[in-house]
């Protein structure tokens, strides 16, 4: 095992969010931040991620404000410069970006005690870069599920959060931004070479899928509900068996049927006073291929029947 200095943002409840993309991960970041207990990065800290305080210090756009605009996903959450965004990945493209981001996929691993001595300073900068300092740190990066015990090992009192959607429904929304990505890719090189450079591989020209304990390539072209089922399969049934013990699976349909499962989940995170905060949790419906495997879709209910019963007795 490797070796993290200890450090006063160790026993602190800091909040990362990790899943699979389109799992409720950006709503329930926004919720949490909007309590105004958190730090995270967010665009203001464009494009000097890794350098929170010099870039605050030097940026005439930390002292303007800007409109909100739908962002890219065209899913109606509205962004501004002030919003919490998943920007600290490039921190782990930077320093090991050989050990896990391959050219077609990408891999679990466990970063050096030297590195991840290297993030909690990082981590340290970002809370720093904040008047006044704020001491609890809030991250959304999904690829963190191929390093959540490393980053277990750093804050061990942190709340690790994995959110899941029913898989269906969330391998239909996968597949409607992948196009949607592919598309906008096609249109714009800044674009793809802007989501590459932020590590975000999750759909469009350059999706690389996270390759967990099948090291085989999915079957399926990836323009096809079958090829993002069988990824939900695979990552959520790698995350049963390899998530820290601590961390937590969080139903997304739960949060939207009940409010009482956030109440819960705030109180887990002690935040003190109204839980009712921030964007609503909303569920979407969209029709399904009926051509989809069906052997694979009862696979996926079947983990999801799981993951749902752990989720509910973890919250109870």
């Amino acid at each position: 095992m490797v070796q993290v200095d200890h450090n006063e943002l160790a026993p602190k409840q800091h909040v990362f969010i990790s899943g699979l993309a389109r799992a409720g991960t950006t709503v329930l970041m926004r919720k949490f931040y909007a309590t105004g207990l958190y730090r995270s990065l967010t665009y203001r800290d464009m494009p000097f991620v890794l350098a929170p305080n010099l870039w605050r210090r030097l940026s005439l756009i930390s002292r303007r404000e800007t409109e909100s605009a739908e962002r890219a996903h065209g899913d109606k959450l509205f962004v501004n410069i002030d919003s919490p965004e998943s920007l600290d990945e490039v921190f782990w493209r930077v320093f090991v970006g050989d050990e896990y981001l391959q050219k077609t996929h990408m891999k679990p691993h466990v970063p050096s005690g030297e590195v991840l001595n290297k993030y909690v300073r990082y981590v340290n900068a970002i809370l720093s870069a904040h008047t006044p300092r704020k001491e609890l740190y809030l991250s959304k990066n999904n690829n963190n599920i191929l390093r959540l015990g490393s980053i277990h090992q750093a804050f061990p009192n942190a709340l690790l959060l994995i959110p899941f959607r029913e898989p269906l429904q969330h391998a239909v929304s996968l597949l409607r931004q992948h196009r949607r990505f592919s598309g906008l890719h096609e249109q714009s090189d800044f674009v793809l070479s802007y989501m590459t450079w932020l590590g975000h591989h999750e759909f469009g020209l350059d999706h690389r899928p996270f390759l967990l304990g099948n090291t085989t390539p999915i079957p399926y072209s990836t323009d096809t509900l079958d090829y993002w089922l069988q990824l939900w399969c695979r990552t959520y049934a790698w995350l049963e068996n390899s998530k820290p013990k601590s961390a937590l699976f969080i139903c997304y349909e739960d949060l939207c049927a009940d409010e009482e499962n956030w109440t819960r989940l705030a109180t887990l995170a002690n935040i003190p006073g109204s839980h009712r905060v921030g964007d609503p949790f909303e569920l979407s419906s969209r029709s399904i291929d009926s051509s989809v495997d069906q052997c694979l879709a009862d696979h996926a209910s079947t983990i999801y029947t799981r993951l749902v019963t752990q989720a509910r007795d973890q919250l109870s």
